[in-house]
């Protein structure tokens, strides 16, 4: 029985050490000094914790196209922000404003998004002058 309680709090230990390391700050990846307007179309929405995540397929000058991963507030704050699970759905094409990831990585760090008919979501991030308004 001993046996059995110390590995279930080994297994909840690990548990919580593996949420934290999920779960950054905004300075650790992301930098505030360089600003991103992404503007392409959705490829894929992922409704995860403890961040969302949205694709965007975006086409560079010279043609090339590149799939971009940006990071949202967590599910929870989206849909307080008045997202649902159909607000970003693939091959919509939308504008991306954000911070650029500090390892050159295609991923960036979301404020807004702005649709098509010029509707425009805050995404909740953790960005430095940008936490929950």
């Amino acid at each position: 029985m001993r046996k059995l309680a110390g590995l279930v709090v080994a297994v909840g230990l690990f548990s919580c050490a593996t949420a934290a390391w999920a779960h950054h700050a905004f300075n650790a990846e992301f930098d505030s000094t360089q600003p991103i307007k992404l503007q392409g179309t959705v490829t894929k929405m992922e409704w995860i914790n403890p961040h969302a995540w949205i694709h965007v397929d975006v086409k560079g000058d010279d043609g090339k196209v590149t799939n971009w991963m940006v990071e949202c507030g967590t599910p929870n704050t989206l849909l307080r922000r008045g997202f649902t699970r159909n607000t970003v759905t693939p091959g919509m094409e939308i504008v991306v404003d954000g911070y650029k990831a500090k390892d050159g990585s295609n991923r960036a760090n979301g404020r807004d998004v702005t649709f098509p008919d010029g509707r425009k979501l805050f995404l909740g991030n953790s960005s430095a002058g940008a936490e929950d308004k």
